[in-house]
């Protein structure tokens, strides 16, 4: 089964990554990479995002034109990091991946639809 994993952070964590001194930063890509290594056999493709700064939102207001904003506008306080897809046997699995992620934050789990769904 494929699900997504979205990795999650708070403004405040996201602040304090690009305030981080590189020695620091290069520890914790270390960090992750051994995690991305260790899982390779399940894990497809995905990507780390650029800060939320970079982000444009496109929301659907009933059935007007979508309004396009600068900037992340998406609900709450957390900010999407990045993302990776997986292929595991059951939620079970993701959430035993999901529950290893040494960046810590919030990773959120989704199933992928198939093109028959």
């Amino acid at each position: 089964m494929k699900y997504v994993l979205l990795f999650c952070g708070t403004r405040e964590q996201q602040q304090a990554w690009e305030e981080m001194s590189e020695e620091a930063r290069r520890a914790q890509y270390a960090q992750v990479g051994r995690w991305f290594a260790e899982h390779a056999a399940k894990l497809g493709p995905g990507n780390q995002l650029q800060s939320p700064h970079t982000a444009t939102t496109v929301r659907f207001q009933g059935d007007g034109e979508p309004i396009v904003r600068d900037g992340p506008f998406i609900e709450g306080n957390e900010v999407i990091g990045g993302y990776t897809e997986i292929t595991v046997a059951d939620l079970d699995e993701a959430l035993r991946l999901a529950r290893s992620w040494p960046a810590r934050g919030t990773v959120e789990i989704r199933p992928v639809m198939g093109v028959d769904q």
